[in-house]
């Protein structure tokens, strides 16, 4: 497995690995245009060219990066994958600069791993929300849970 950054040629895979966990709620959809737009943003696990699992660190400040879309195929799933992943994101996190990386999620267990903490909600930037939260089919009654993890 290696940790790259992807192509454009990747958007159609990374949107079919997404699609059961947009289906149950837990990832947002997001268009071959927003993933297209955003690609610098997003670390790829691959085995050769199989993409297994990634995530976008989106900056929203000169402080604060927020890792998300974090996915990984059922078949890789406690294997190290999501780890691994994470772990590059954090590093990129540093290489930028920023101080704080948030992540909602469902899965604060994991996330706890790596040194983040549960905060309240009412810290999420508002542009974050409107941007993104709304198009959630659970918002506004959100049940993700905000940790952010000090650099």
């Amino acid at each position: 497995m290696r940790i790259t950054k992807p192509s454009l040629r990747d958007v159609r895979a990374m949107q079919e690995l997404t699609r059961p966990e947009v289906e149950r709620g837990i990832i947002l959809e997001r268009s071959s245009d927003e993933i297209a737009n955003a690609i610098r943003s997003y670390l790829v696990a691959k085995e050769g060219e199989k993409i297994i699992g990634f995530c976008a660190l989106h900056i929203h400040s000169e402080t604060l990066a927020e890792i998300r879309s974090l996915v990984v195929a059922q078949t890789h799933r406690d294997k190290g994958v999501g780890r691994a992943i994470v772990e590059e994101a954090i590093g990129e996190a540093l290489q930028y600069g920023v101080s704080e990386v948030l992540v909602l999620t469902y899965r604060r267990s994991f996330f706890e791993k790596f040194g983040f903490i549960e905060v309240s909600k009412e810290l999420i930037p508002d542009h974050k929300i409107w941007a993104d939260c709304i198009k959630c089919k659970h918002f506004p009654l959100c049940d993700e849970i905000a940790l952010i993890k000090k650099l």
